[in-house]
């Protein structure tokens, strides 16, 4: 047992637990007092939670909903994954009702914002958002229909991102009919598409590489200017052009966002026919493709 708890890192235990608190704040301070709702199974406990006499059950709801599907997903996700999730849930519940329980106002709505349901939605998906971003960098998912989708997804014979846009769909649907009203889901559906940002920004970061491909007939001219201007590597591979039917070399050579445009000023400068194409490039391990501004701009 002892060895058990020794693989898991210390570091990941500390950032899910502000994780947890996060987004605890970020639901529980923002969204919850004016009836908007996170989306998956959060939301769903936030819904019941809004309609049951007493409103201190969110933490019960949480839990309740959330542990039985990661306990089914064991196998299939990985120990580790999972305590790092439920870790992250049982933080998320604990800060819910500790928050639910200070002497704070709830009777204006938000303690913070009020009745205002626009800087409810923009600010706690926002907040909740970082929260489940800092979950999912550190090893795990505060959300429990994520590891449904995994579950049933395939068996339904559809994407994981498209289950849960169905989930949330019928959640935002329910919710409406609940409250006999549309502003509450729509609102929701803002903090949702808030909050997906900002996961994305959290798990990726700012400044994200680029990846660019560029076929090119004079292609070891452009990589040596690359490589000499850029300092960057350049990897080459072997090509052919399906119609054509002529050999081709391709450079792959990740830079990053500031770098885009001399990129293609180098490329054009030596060949104006190349074919340049740019994509995004996340977690990229083993290359300096971070942006260092006073580097750049001394050159």
């Amino acid at each position: 047992m002892l060895k058990f708890f020794k693989s898991f890192s210390p570091l990941n235990i500390l950032m899910l637990t502000l994780a947890g608190i996060i987004n605890a704040i970020g639901v529980t301070l923002f969204l919850v007092p004016v009836n908007l709702f996170d989306s998956g199974i959060s939301g769903t406990a936030a819904l019941l939670n809004s309609v049951t006499p007493e409103h201190l059950v969110l933490p019960l709801f949480l839990i309740v909903l959330n542990f039985p599907f990661y306990l089914l997903a064991n196998k299939k996700l990985g120990v580790k994954f999972v305590f790092y999730s439920l870790y992250a849930i049982s933080i998320y519940s604990l800060g819910a009702f500790v928050i639910q329980l200070l002497p704070l106002d709830f009777s204006i709505g938000s303690p913070i914002v009020g009745k205002d349901k626009l800087l409810a939605a923009v600010f706690g998906g926002l907040i909740s958002g970082v929260g489940s971003g800092l979950t999912i960098r550190y090893g795990g998912a505060i959300d429990g229909v994520e590891v449904l989708a995994v579950l049933f997804a395939k068996k339904m014979h559809i994407t994981v991102g498209t289950f849960v846009m169905i989930y949330n769909v019928i959640l935002y649907t329910v919710s409406a009919f609940v409250y006999t009203s549309w502003e509450v889901p729509l609102y929701s559906i803002l903090a949702y598409a808030v909050g997906i940002k900002a996961v994305d920004f959290v798990v990726e970061g700012l400044d994200k590489g680029k990846a660019a491909f560029i076929i090119s007939d004079k292609a070891e001219q452009i990589a040596a200017a690359i490589a000499e201007e850029l300092k960057r590597g350049v990897t080459v591979f072997n090509g052919m052009g399906f119609y054509s039917k002529q050999e081709k070399q391709i450079l792959y050579v990740v830079v990053n966002r500031f770098e885009i445009a001399k990129l293609q000023s180098i490329v054009m400068r030596i060949d104006e026919k190349t074919i340049i194409s740019v994509h995004e490039a996340s977690e990229i391990t083993g290359l300096n493709v971070q942006f260092l501004k006073n580097n750049y701009l001394e050159k």
